[in-house]
């Protein structure tokens, strides 16, 4: 079984790159199974809308996850709940709509568990990321609920990334952060058979500040006048992870990067 993984989608960039490459990149790879983060694919970079999910559910992605900034575009609270593969992070505080894990059948009869959850370190306020994983663990078995499992850990710093992987270590067959927009280069295989890497990276355009315009984010930063974040729109790099799983016990064989077209273009 093979999955591809893609990193927080980023405005028009993103979305354009992600539309017109990856129906041949599913052919060309043998995709079984899509996962993209879209929490910053609408046009401000903010949110996702109902229109850019049906789009990108249409040309290849299967489930898309999503973070902090999932209630940015208002309609979102409305349509979520009748969009069963568009993910919330399950550990939202309080009462709020849509669901943050959710169960998917495939050509071949396996069904695929997918989870979103976010960090609690410098991250907006939600509920303790490690009891509800602990939690989650103790009432949802690989192999038995699912065939495999898929988590998108959405948090700031890679520590606590790197802990997540291990608690899920043997218990998915990987887990991925987002949320940073910029691709690490540590996959692997931990000790159990979880594939980890620590952050996707963004399909977005890398010439910019994670996806945002250069200009206008310098000049934020020097606190001079300036506009409200907007992407950059300059061609993107579709970046994640690719990762074979074996179907028996549901544990990842091989994780790989993946870094597609744009300024971080590698062979793949």
């Amino acid at each position: 079984m093979k999955f591809l993984f893609l990193g927080d989608i980023v405005g028009n960039s993103g979305c354009f790159a992600v539309k017109k490459f990856l129906p041949d990149i599913v052919k060309s790879k043998k995709i079984n199974f899509v996962v993209a983060n879209g929490e910053n694919a609408a046009k401000n970079g903010l949110g996702i809308t109902e229109n850019i999910v049906n789009e990108l559910l249409s040309c290849g992605v299967d489930v898309i996850t999503t973070g902090n900034h999932v209630w940015d575009q208002k309609e979102t609270f409305e349509f979520i709940n009748t969009q069963k593969k568009l993910l919330r992070p399950l550990n939202l505080s309080g009462v709020v709509p849509g669901q943050g894990f959710g169960i998917y059948n495939i050509v071949g009869g396996y069904k695929i568990g997918v989870l979103n959850l976010m960090g609690n370190v410098f991250m907006k306020k939600c509920d303790d990321v490690f009891i509800k994983s602990k939690k989650f663990i103790e009432e949802n078995k690989l192999k038995e609920e699912y065939d495999f499992l898929i988590v998108d850990f959405h948090g700031e710093i890679t520590s606590e990334k790197m802990a997540i992987g291990h608690v899920f270590d043997g218990n998915a067959t990987f887990v991925v952060g987002t949320h940073t927009h910029v691709p690490t280069n540590d996959g692997r295989i931990l000790n159990k058979g979880t594939a980890y890497l620590t952050d996707a990276g963004m399909c977005g355009d890398y010439n910019s500040v994670i996806g945002m315009n250069t200009e206008n984010s310098i000049n934020r930063f020097f606190k001079r006048d300036s506009f409200k974040h907007f992407p950059s729109e300059g061609e993107a790099s579709l970046c994640g992870a690719i990762i074979e799983a074996n179907p028996k016990n549901g544990l990842a064989l091989n994780i790989t990067q993946f870094i597609f077209g744009g300024q971080l273009q590698k062979d793949n």
